[in-house]
């Protein structure tokens, strides 16, 4: 293969959207993604309440943005939630690095990939999921507020996807903070462009807070989950061998 034609992104070796299959394939399919799911269940049922910060993995320890998100760890420790990243490099490296690093809990919710994503040191929990859905779900589903730091195509994917999940009420109404006011400029602008066309409403906006200050975003965080919600811890069913 020559250069020119030589893949980007090399090919995983499963790939499950390539046509119909047998039976007895989709069979096992179900039961090693449904197995996937109990893992990420039973590992991640005693975290405590989360917020999860999505962001490229492609960001530098010296990048603004890295340090950013790992101040954003520092302050989510500082509140007792847990830090919850995609536990790769970058932005979640430093996400889960803030936290790990002053005494709160950071959790990562890796995927395995042919290429640039490694689980990061800084987490007290890491697990590995083969599928994208599947670790997605787990990422949003025990967080009571998410933080969308400059990213690429998965960053957008994992925003717009929480963002329609609240939308549409699937999700309790929990904070989002865009942060990066010039990175997010365009992007912002269009959305604003989809309310003019009425393709979205214009109190989809208010669920989006867009700024560049680590504390006006935590302020905002801290502010709409005490004034609308509880936490409960969960108990330990010892019958389920469950542990914290």
């Amino acid at each position: 293969m020559t250069k020119r034609n030589q893949r980007i992104i090399p090919s995983k070796q499963h790939v499950f959207l390539d046509g119909p299959k047998t039976r007895g394939y989709e069979l096992a399919f179900a039961w090693r993604v449904f197995k996937e799911f109990i893992k990420g269940f039973r590992s991640l049922h005693f975290v405590g309440p989360c917020i999860t910060v999505f962001g490229s993995a492609r960001f530098k320890e010296d990048h603004p943005y890295y340090i950013a998100a790992r101040e954003f760890g520092k302050r989510i420790a500082m509140t007792g939630f847990t830090t919850m990243t995609g536990g790769g490099p970058g932005i979640m490296e430093a996400a889960n690095r803030g936290a790990f690093e002053n005494g709160g809990p950071s959790v990562g919710c890796n995927i395995q990939l042919p290429f640039e994503q490694k689980g990061n040191p800084y987490t007290d929990r890491l697990v590995t999921f083969e599928h994208f859905f599947v670790r997605k779900t787990l990422l949003i589903k025990y967080s009571y507020a998410f933080i969308i730091m400059p990213g690429g195509f998965g960053t957008m994917d994992e925003f717009f996807e929480t963002l329609t999940l609240v939308q549409t009420k699937t999700l309790a109404r929990f904070p989002i903070v865009l942060f990066g006011k010039s990175y997010y400029k365009e992007l912002w602008e269009y959305i604003e462009f989809m309310a003019e066309q009425d393709t979205i409403s214009r109190e989809d906006l208010s669920l989006v807070l867009l700024t560049d200050s680590v504390d006006e975003a935590m302020d905002h965080i801290r502010h709409y989950i005490r004034a609308n919600y509880s936490i409960k811890p969960r108990r330990r069913l010892w019958w389920l061998f469950e542990k914290r």
